[in-house]
């Protein structure tokens, strides 16, 4: 993958990498939640105190005496560090974990809707759904408008994508008519809004396959538009 750095540290700014879970320094050039701590960071949010402790307060696990008191924004970005220039690779809410495996959304898009030239480029969301105590993978994906395909047989082939080249199987596979993927006004991808709808039901799917219930069964329908 092609990534682009955002350039260095400046203006008295210091970033951290740091484990979000932990709350530790990453090693060098590990991925980790990006925390900024300089005079440009706000001093938090208007009335909201709690909200503001835990964004705009946190501190280093390991921070010794002398540190103790130096406190960093959580922007909820993903990155890393190499050669002094930071990276961003995605965001902390979005990252998909299967079976302590850390997946980021936008490969999973970008490898699904290369794998079929009906599929809508930009107009794919992946993430992640909580089933029977596991997380698995949901994928959500448009189709071009003005193409016609095998339903069936391009959801055999996003399967067969995500299992060559991340080692996954996914829980569900939704297919919907281009523009139904919703997304914020400057074109990003808002993936908690599509789990709400697949959670709901509020696609208008144009064919839908989930994994089996039991060894042996096929759940997979095609819905005809």
């Amino acid at each position: 993958d092609l990534l682009v750095g955002c350039g260095h540290e400046g203006l008295d700014t210091e970033i951290e990498i740091v484990d979000a879970e932990t709350f530790r320094r990453c090693a060098t050039e590990e991925v980790g939640e990006i925390w900024v701590h300089g005079p440009g960071v706000a001093a938090g949010y208007w009335r909201r105190p709690e909200e503001t402790e835990a964004k705009f307060h946190a501190r280093l696990a390991e921070a010794d005496e002398l540190l103790s008191e130096k406190t960093y924004l959580r922007t909820g970005d993903l990155g890393f560090v190499r050669g002094g220039e930071l990276f961003v690779t995605g965001r902390v809410k979005d990252l998909i974990i299967i079976r302590g495996r850390n997946l980021y959304p936008n490969d999973l898009e970008l490898a699904v809707e290369q794998s079929h030239e009906a599929l809508q480029a930009g107009g794919g969301a992946a993430f992640s759904l909580e089933v029977e105590g596991e997380e698995r993978l949901v994928v959500v994906q448009e189709l071009e408008a003005r193409r016609r395909a095998d339903l069936p047989a391009v959801i055999e082939l996003i399967r067969q994508t995500l299992a060559e080249e991340f080692e996954v199987q996914p829980y569900a596979i939704v297919l919907v008519k281009a523009g139904s993927v919703p997304k914020t006004s400057s074109g990003k991808i808002q993936r908690s809004a599509c789990r709400t709808r697949f959670e709901t039901g509020s696609f208008d799917a144009l064919a839908e396959w989930r994994a089996p219930l039991e060894v042996g069964t096929d759940n997979s329908e095609q819905i005809e538009t």
